[in-house]
């Protein structure tokens, strides 16, 4: 028996004996941590400390994507709520990685999530021979690198990004501004676009936007909406692709990859922070080396 089963059942124990859960609830919880266990497993997990948050999320959109609706998935949820909080308790972890993993009154609701190589894929797509391909790229480029929603990203302006130090600075929800970095690969495709696409688009006019459409105006949320699909559909991939899904596959790739959830919070903008003076010099840096050590495109 492994110390993963051994760890379960101590835990179902715990249930009916000293909790007074019924036969049936038991069994239920039973077949979630037995799938939970299968999944760890399959993840080459024998120590049960080594199975933190990024796993248990990858865990969630696994059975959403095998066909679990929300219900399932939220009950899924609370069974391993329920299993670390206790393992916390009998001291065998030493903090709950399930604790920071909401459950919405409506049911687990888990967005569409790209793997890293249909990322790839979604973004070698544009034609970067022509002016409108390059500004795509580079669009597309920077909304997967920065985590932006698209209002954001139609509505930078000229001035909000810094192609040196590879920061843009962001108004979000609430008029909230926040600072992201972004990596070599959007840093190549903007300064491409900005150094042969954008005068070609703009035809000696003058734009204070970043990416620039018909007359120096800025791109619509439709307008893009409209390029991604046509983007999502050339690149073969099968998932309904939104540039909400590019958001969420940035968040999903940096916690994989290790980054905490407090720094991805911040990265998406949704702690509140309302100057840039919040961000000194020090966490400045910090956010880049967290952004470069674990963004598949840093």
């Amino acid at each position: 028996m492994s110390s993963l089963d051994i760890l379960a059942d101590r835990y179902l124990y715990y249930l009916a004996f000293e909790k007074g859960l019924s036969e049936k609830t038991i069994e239920s919880y039973s077949r979630d941590l037995s799938r939970h266990l299968q999944f760890l497993r399959q993840k080459k997990i024998k120590n049960i400390a080594n199975a933190g948050t990024p796993l248990i999320l990858k865990h969630l959109i696994a059975l959403r994507d095998a066909g679990l609706g929300s219900r399932s998935c939220a009950r899924h949820l609370v069974t391993l709520r329920g299993f670390y909080r206790f393992l916390v308790q009998e001291k065998v972890l030493e903090y709950d990685p399930a604790r920071l993993i909401d459950l919405p009154k409506s049911g687990l609701k888990l967005p569409d999530v790209l793997s890293v190589a249909e990322v790839e894929l979604l973004l070698n797509v544009p034609d970067t021979d022509t002016h409108l391909g390059k500004r795509n790229a580079a669009m597309l480029e920077l909304l997967y690198a920065a985590g932006l929603r698209v209002s954001e990203l139609v509505n930078l302006k000229f001035l909000d990004i810094n192609l040196e130090a590879c920061f843009v600075r962001v108004m979000g929800k609430g008029s909230k501004e926040r600072i992201i970095p972004f990596g070599i690969h959007a840093k190549k495709k903007v300064e491409d676009y900005i150094n042969t696409a954008r005068p070609l688009l703009l035809k000696d006019r003058v734009s204070r936007y970043l990416f620039v459409a018909r007359a120096g105006k800025p791109m619509t949320r439709q307008g893009f909406w409209k390029l991604l699909k046509q983007y999502g559909l050339r690149s073969g991939i099968k998932k309904k692709i939104t540039p909400h899904s590019l958001r969420h596959s940035f968040a999903s790739h940096l916690l994989e990859g290790g980054a905490d959830l407090r720094t991805v919070q911040v990265m998406l903008g949704h702690v509140d922070i309302s100057t840039t003076q919040i961000y000194t010099h020090v966490a400045r840096d910090h956010l880049r080396k967290i952004h470069e050590k674990y963004h598949p495109r840093g």
